[in-house]
């Protein structure tokens, strides 16, 4: 086998720009977006105005209106907005709580992994082998624990859903375990927020009176403001919370055993 010394110099610089290639589209793809306000159409406000149209559309047309609604999601995660909770919610509301919350989950779960595996491929190897020891040593720890914390965070969203699919690149985590992880992580998320979805009529009905108010009152600005995190119940916030510290048990556990010792040499096949 040839050493990657022996590569010529061009052909080296041009598999570094091949493997920036899918980085350099991204950025692109979420410059238009913003640049042109594609973005803003992911609003409960814009949801409110067509509402009439999707339910209509999607009990006229179930299986296309569910592809779209999948393709939507995905690329929505891979451009990384801030728009899951909304759609799962959204999903929920046109689809039922349980092909809504399920569907969800997976779109979530693609679209997670194709920034993953953008951000393993452009940056995530090449930052790591640059890093500090102290960097490396926290990568090589939280790789041979990767799926519990993984699990943790999906579970328990303590950091943003983009970061934590940098993060986990970053740190050089297995594909299958990322993929696992990230999708029964997701699944209890998804369906409390499809669950709450599918009983969004009396918050459109409450927002729309209240914009009818302000239309009236002259009010200059009547846009609906709302957050899809809202419709979570304190019982479902602390039942994530339970299922987020379990994620951790056995990190834990395993911690007591070796005594706190971080040389641990355990290896894990995650």
């Amino acid at each position: 086998m040839a050493d990657k010394h022996d590569i010529p110099e061009g052909e080296v610089t041009s598999l570094k720009l091949w493997r920036c290639l899918p980085l350099a589209i991204l950025l692109i793809a979420v410059g238009t977006v913003f640049a042109t306000g594609l973005h803003r159409s992911l609003s409960f406000e814009t949801f409110v105005h067509y509402q009439v149209q999707l339910r209509q559309m999607v009990a006229e047309h179930r299986l296309p209106m569910l592809g779209l609604y999948v393709l939507v999601y995905v690329s929505a995660v891979t451009l990384s907005l801030p728009a899951s909770a909304f759609l799962t919610t959204i999903g929920g509301y046109l689809f039922g709580w349980l092909l809504g919350g399920t569907v969800a989950s997976m779109a979530a779960t693609l679209g997670a992994t194709s920034i993953f595996l953008i951000a393993r491929t452009s940056l995530g190897r090449p930052l790591l082998k640059r890093a500090g020891s102290r960097i490396q040593s926290l990568a090589e720890g939280f790789h041979r624990r990767a799926f519990s914390y993984l699990l943790f965070l999906r579970l328990m969203p303590v950091m943003p859903f983009w970061l934590t699919n940098l993060a986990a690149a970053f740190f050089g985590m297995r594909l299958k375990s990322y993929i696992l992880a990230t999708y029964v992580g997701m699944l209890p998320v998804s369906f409390a927020f499809a669950f709450a979805g599918s009983g969004l009529d009396e918050v459109i009905a409450k927002h729309e009176r209240a914009r009818q108010q302000c239309l009236a009152a002259s009010g200059a600005d009547c846009t609906i403001d709302f957050d899809a995190k809202s419709l979570l119940t304190l019982e479902l916030i602390i039942a994530l919370a339970v299922l987020g510290i379990l994620a951790l048990a056995p990190i834990v556990v395993r911690y007591r055993r070796t005594g706190g010792n971080h040389e641990d040499k355990e290896r894990e096949a995650l």
